[in-house]
């Protein structure tokens, strides 16, 4: 354990000034990022860790996936949804109206409707877990089903599938990789806000003899969390919690404590 993950956490609680989330900047100027700036007189930068880059479709074939032997599409972001459809586009192949898709919430069912008619389509969603979707799933065993997703993702999808020996084809369509982030002055800010494990990875890239030091380091979600500890840094600030459901709700409350 280095020196800074032993030190109390009262001593960690500091006047904060600037702030990098590591997301791009809320399109809503009402973001509750900007109530904190003017309520703590903070500076927030916005900038995103990772980046999507899609998989061309010469690289796809190399994985020699007939899109068209499957009767069900698993989709569990808009992006998948993006460049599955992308990549039939480049290769020219048009999807059966029959095609059945189960998505992962309702937000993620009604983006189809970008590229297909969905009243006219077999659409099946789940609210938020892949607990509802795998249900949803047992109910339609017979499909032949291919996940559409990125060189990094979560097990367990694939896992259940394979457990429920259901006909599986797992098709990486697209790439999480690392911002250039080589024109920051990284120890600058005194709190670093991640949201995936990924993010976590990027800053390791780019700068990988980062020392924390005192800069407080929050995270969103368990995995994030996990990542942040695992890297060797101290978790400062941690969201989801019952008392602050969002990363900006956590940061109020170290703030109220910091910059009051």
């Amino acid at each position: 354990m280095n020196e800074t993950s032993m030190q109390p956490a009262e001593a960690r609680i500091t006047k904060v000034n600037r702030l990098l989330v590591s997301q791009s900047r809320p399109a809503d100027e009402k973001s509750p990022y900007f109530d904190l700036v003017s309520k703590y007189n903070i500076q927030i930068e916005f900038r995103p860790f990772i980046q999507i880059q899609g998989e061309s479709f010469k690289d796809f074939r190399r994985q020699k996936i007939n899109i068209l032997a499957h009767t069900a599409i698993i989709f569990t972001s808009r992006n998948a949804i993006d460049h599955f459809f992308r990549i039939c586009q480049e290769g020219r192949i048009d999807v059966p109206a029959d095609m059945k898709y189960f998505c992962i919430s309702e937000q993620t069912a009604n983006y189809l409707q970008k590229y297909i008619v969905i009243r006219k389509r077999k659409i099946f969603n789940g609210t938020k877990t892949a607990t509802e979707l795998f249900d949803l799933i047992r109910k339609h065993k017979n499909e032949k089903f291919l996940f559409p997703c990125s060189n990094i993702r979560r097990n367990d999808i694939p896992e259940f599938m394979d457990t429920s020996g259901l006909h599986f084809t797992e098709a990486e369509m697209y790439a999480t990789v690392s911002t250039n982030l080589s024109d920051l002055e990284i120890s600058s800010y005194d709190i670093i806000a991640f949201f995936s494990p990924s993010g976590v990875n990027s800053l390791f890239v780019n700068f990988p003899d980062f020392d924390q030091n005192g800069t407080r380091i929050a995270a969103f979600g368990p995995t994030t969390a996990k990542a942040v500890i695992e890297a060797g840094l101290t978790l400062d600030i941690e969201a989801p919690l019952p008392n602050a459901p969002s990363m900006t709700g956590a940061l109020e409350l170290y703030l109220k404590k910091a910059n009051t």
